[in-house]
């Protein structure tokens, strides 16, 4: 259950993330309201992962699910570049996440 919870948070962070695009330094209400809410969120269920995660595994997932959303969404989004060696990377940062997960107990 914690690593769904954790998955949910990154998601979120991702959310809050591309958020932050849309609130144009905080002068949009709803996007405002939407990435604070996010961000919220985001962390209420990081605190509940980490109850039964070791914190440094439940964070470098949290920011690493964040961190690949955050960049894919940008790619997609916003007209990010897709370069060879950025995908690359990105790919390595999915490799770093799962052998978090699957070296966990």
């Amino acid at each position: 259950m914690s690593w769904l919870l954790l998955l949910f948070a990154g998601l979120l962070e991702v959310c809050w993330a591309v958020g932050l695009k849309y609130t144009q330094g905080f002068t949009r209400p709803l996007p405002t309201v939407l990435t604070i809410s996010a961000i919220v969120a985001s962390l209420v269920l990081l605190e509940a992962a980490s109850r039964t995660l070791p914190i440094g595994t439940a964070y470098a997932v949290w920011v690493g699910i964040g961190a690949f959303g955050a960049a894919i969404a940008g790619i997609f989004l916003f007209g990010e570049p897709a370069t060879p060696a950025r995908l690359g990377f990105l790919a390595l940062l999915v490799v770093s996440i799962l052998g978090l997960k699957l070296s966990s107990s």
